[in-house]
C-alpha cells in the first residue's frame, strides 16, 4: 500500500514539474518572439551610440583621444558588424603607428586577432598575432594574448582535415591553454570558462553545472557574457538529455543577444534546429531565417557554415508544409465558390419571384380601379370583391415574406464571403504568402457586394412602394423632411424605416441586414423618432403607410 502511494506521488511530482517547465517555456517563447519583433529598437539604440562616438572622434584633433574613442566604437561593432569592427580596429593600428606607441599597436593587433578568431578566421588571426612581440607586452595584455592563440589553434585543430596539422594545432592549443591557466586567478571568468569546458569534455556534468552557475552569477541579462554563459549551459543540458531545459537556456541566450544587439550569435540557429527535430516547422523556419539575417549582417563565416547545414532541410520541410496548406486552401476556395454560385442562383430566383409579385400587385391595383368604377353595377358581386381583396392581402404577405427571405439570404451571403476573406488572411499570415495576404486585406469585394445589395433592395422596395418617401415625410416635422438627390436610391434612415415597414423591428436583425453595428441602428432610430410628429406611434404608423 505504501509502495503504491509512493509511486503515485512520484508520478504526480513528475507531471507537476513537466507542467511548470512547459509554462516557463511558453512564457520564454512569447518573450523571445516579442524581442524578435522589436529587434530594430535595440539596433537603433546601438546605432545612435555609435553615431555619437563618431561625432566625438570627428570633433577632436588629439590622436590619443581618437584612439580611445575608436576603441570604444570597435567594442560597439565587435559583435554587431564584423566589417565595421575590422575597419575601426585597423584604423586604431594606424593611429597607434602614427603615435609611434608600440604598446598601443600591440593592443590593437591583439584585439584584431581576437576579432578574427571569434569569427572563424583562425589562420588570419594567427598571422596577425605573429606580428606581436610577446616580450614587449605588458602583464595586462598577456592573458588576452594567450586566449587569442588558444582559441585560434583550437579552431584550426577542429576544422583542419589533415591529421598531422591537427595534431600540431592540438599541441599548440594545449600549450597555450596550460600557460593561460597557470596565469589566471582561480575564480575569474577565464579560469571558470576553461574549468567548465574541461568538466564538459570529460562529461563531469554535475561539476560543469556548478561552475556554470558561478559564471551565471557574474553576468547580467542583455550582455554578451550572459548570452555565452546561458548558451554553454544549454550544451550541458543537451549532454544531460534535458531538451526542455536546453531550449529554455537557448531562448534566454537569444533574448540576451537581441537586447544587446549581438549579431554574432549561435543560440537562435541551434534553437531552430531543435524545433525542426520536434516538428515545429513554422517556428524553426522563422528562427533560422532570423539567424541567417543576423549572420549575413555580421558577415560571420562560422555562423554561415552552421546555418548552411540546417537551413536547406528546414526550408524544404517548410515549403512542403506550405504546399499542403496551399492545396487545402485551394480546395476550400473551390467549395466556397460552388456555395457562392448556389447562393447567387437562389438570390436570382427570389428576385425573380419578387418581381412577379410586384407585377401581380400592379395588376391588382388596376383591377381595383376598375372595380371602383363599376361598384354600383357590381353590388350583387360584393362577396366576390371581398374575396378578391382577401387574396390581395395574402399576396402582400407573400411579397413581404419573399423580400425578408431575400434580404436574409443576401446578408448571409455577404457574411460567408467575409468569413472567406478572413480565412484566407489567416492562412496567408501563417504561411507568409505576401501576395495572398495583400488580397485578403482588401475589402473591395465585400464593399461592391454590399453596394449591389443596397441597390437591389432600394430598387425592389421603391418599385413596390413608389410613394414611400412622400408617406414618410407626412409623418415628419416640416423642418426634418427627407430630400433624396437620387429618387431611385434610399438613404440609411429610409432603409431602416423600409425594414420596419416589412415587419423587421429587431435592431439586431436590421444591423445584420444593413451591415451596421447595433448601436448605430439604435442611434439612427432614436434620431428619426425625434423628428416625427407623433413620436409615440411613429413606427406603428410606418407599418400602415
Amino acid at each position: 500500500m505504501h509502495t503504491l502511494k509512493f509511486i503515485f506521488g512520484f508520478i504526480a511530482v513528475l507531471l507537476l514539474q513537466h507542467s511548470l517547465w512547459s509554462q516557463n517555456l511558453d512564457s520564454l517563447t512569447k518573450v523571445l518572439e516579442t524581442k524578435m519583433s522589436n529587434h530594430n529598437v535595440y539596433e537603433l539604440q546601438k546605432e545612435e551610440r555609435i553615431k555619437n562616438y563618431l561625432a566625438q572622434r570627428h570633433n577632436t584633433k588629439d590622436l590619443k583621444q581618437q584612439y580611445d574613442i575608436t576603441n570604444t566604437i570597435f567594442q560597439e561593432y565587435q559583435f554587431y558588424s564584423f566589417n565595421d569592427a575590422l575597419q575601426h580596429i585597423e584604423k586604431n593600428i594606424e593611429l597607434a603607428e602614427t603615435l609611434n606607441d608600440d604598446l598601443l599597436v600591440n593592443e590593437a593587433i591583439l584585439k584584431m586577432g581576437l576579432l578574427l578568431v571569434n569569427t572563424g578566421r583562425f589562420k588570419e588571426s594567427i598571422d596577425a598575432l605573429s606580428e606581436i612581440d610577446r616580450n614587449a607586452l605588458p602583464e595586462s595584455l598577456i592573458n588576452d594574448y594567450f586566449i587569442a592563440y588558444e582559441e585560434g589553434y583550437s579552431g584550426l585543430a577542429y576544422n583542419t582535415a589533415v591529421k598531422r596539422s591537427q595534431s600540431n594545432y592540438s599541441q599548440l592549443y594545449t600549450s597555450y591553454k596550460d600557460s593561460l591557466y597557470a596565469r589566471i586567478q582561480p575564480n575569474t571568468e577565464e579560469a571558470l570558462r576553461i574549468k567548465e569546458k574541461e568538466h564538459r569534455d570529460s562529461r563531469n556534468l554535475d561539476s560543469a553545472f556548478t561552475v556554470n552557475s558561478q559564471r551565471l552569477d557574474m553576468v547580467e541579462m542583455g550582455s554578451r557574457g550572459f548570452s555565452l554563459v546561458t548558451f554553454e549551459r544549454s550544451l550541458l543540458y543537451q549532454l544531460n538529455n534535458q531538451i526542455t531545459k536546453q531550449k529554455e537556456y537557448l531562448m534566454l541566450s537569444a533574448i540576451s543577444d537581441i537586447q544587446a544587439a549581438v549579431k554574432d550569435n549561435a543560440s537562435m540557429g541551434t534553437l531552430a534546429k531543435l524545433l525542426f527535430i520536434e516538428g515545429d516547422i513554422d517556428r524553426a523556419h522563422q528562427y533560422i531565417n532570423f539567424s541567417y539575417d543576423d549572420a549575413e549582417f555580421y558577415n560571420s563565416q562560422l555562423r554561415f557554415v552552421d546555418i548552411a547545414n540546417n537551413m536547406p532541410l528546414i526550408t524544404k520541410a517548410y515549403e512542403q508544409k506550405s504546399t499542403k496548406q496551399k492545396n487545402k486552401l485551394q480546395k476550400s476556395l473551390i467549395f466556397i465558390s460552388i456555395l457562392a454560385t448556389f447562393l447567387l442562383v437562389a438570390v436570382y430566383l427570389i428576385f425573380k419571384q419578387v418581381k412577379k409579385v410586384s407585377i401581380a400587385r400592379n395588376n391588382l391595383k388596376v383591377a381595383n380601379e376598375q372595380l371602383k368604377v363599376f361598384n354600383e353595377k357590381l353590388n350583387t358581386s360584393n362577396e366576390d370583391l371581398k374575396r378578391l381583396y382577401s387574396e390581395l392581402s395574402e399576396v402582400d404577405k407573400v411579397k413581404e415574406h419573399y423580400i425578408g427571405s431575400f434580404l436574409n439570404l443576401y446578408s448571409e451571403y455577404i457574411d460567408k464571403l467575409d468569413v472567406y476573406r478572413k480565412l484566407v488572411r489567416k492562412y496567408v499570415n501563417a504561411n507568409q504568402m505576401t501576395a495572398l495576404l495583400k488580397l485578403s486585406k482588401s475589402k473591395q469585394f465585400i464593399d461592391e457586394e454590399l453596394e449591389i445589395f443596397n441597390r437591389n433592395f432600394d430598387s425592389s422596395f421603391l418599385h413596390i412602394y413608389p410613394n414611400f418617401l412622400n408617406d414618410i415625410n407626412q409623418l415628419l416635422k416640416p423642418e426634418h423632411q427627407i430630400d433624396l438627390k437620387n429618387q431611385s436610391e434610399l438613404n440609411t434612415e429610409l432603409r431602416i424605416l423600409a425594414l420596419i415597414k416589412l415587419g423587421i423591428n429587431n435592431s439586431s436583425r436590421i444591423a445584420k441586414i444593413l451591415r451596421y453595428s447595433v448601436n448605430t441602428i439604435y442611434n439612427y432610430r432614436a434620431a428619426i423618432n425625434k423628428s416625427a410628429i407623433d413620436k409615440e406611434n411613429f413606427e406603428e404608423m410606418i407599418k400602415s403607410v
